[in-house]
């Protein structure tokens, strides 16, 4: 950022409206000497007051910055790609959202089902029961770390570093399922060790 050509720019803008800077400054609720500085480009404004300051003028923040106004060719362009990219966000927001309803409902329906299996059936009564039970837990914590991942953003970033890498996707699947596959192990070994313990 050119603080020189930007204070030039506000110097310009100003004239352009007939205003001394005390009027300006007082319109702004500044001092004269702030507006001073602002067009000396020994300081620039505060962000808070870029937008009416750019409001006032009738030019974007990003004409403020640059120190120039752009051409109405370059503005449809600019706002059109800040449309696009404000569809793709919506877009993968969306698709975020929909993510996280999906595990939400995966673990809330797993938890419901493992809540009804322990109050109705007690544990040994039946290997299947058991399986069920344990299967239903393990869904409830991938759910929590699948929605986790997604909503800090380190799902994309463990793809993005798996594209990087180059694992092929059959690899990538077998990885996944026998992660998926050790953690009913791990719940039995904690539970094991703290019932152990518990009965030590």
């Amino acid at each position: 950022m050119d603080q020189i050509k930007t204070g030039a720019f506000l110097k310009l803008l100003r004239k352009e409206k007939c205003l001394t800077q005390e009027q300006l400054a007082e319109r702004l609720n500044v001092s004269g000497r702030t507006i001073s500085r602002w067009e000396t480009g020994s300081n620039m404004p505060d962000i808070s007051l870029l937008v009416e300051i750019a409001d006032f003028y009738g030019v974007s923040i990003s004409e403020l910055i640059d120190g120039e106004r752009k051409s109405e060719e370059m503005k449809e362009e600019v706002k059109e790609v800040a449309d696009k990219m404000a569809d793709y966000a919506e877009n993968e927001k969306a698709t975020i959202i929909r993510n996280i309803r999906n595990h939400s409902l995966l673990g809330v329906c797993s938890y419901v089902i493992m809540v009804i299996l322990t109050l109705a059936v007690p544990e040994g009564y039946s290997r299947i029961t058991d399986m069920i039970h344990l299967f239903c837990e393990t869904f409830v914590y991938v759910s929590l770390i699948m929605i986790f991942l997604i909503s800090t953003g380190l799902l994309y970033k463990i793809q993005k570093k798996q594209r990087e890498i180059r694992i092929p996707r059959l690899l990538w699947l077998v990885i996944s399922a026998v992660t998926a596959a050790a953690i009913p192990v791990i719940i039995l070994v904690i539970k094991n060790f703290i019932l152990g313990g518990g009965a030590a």
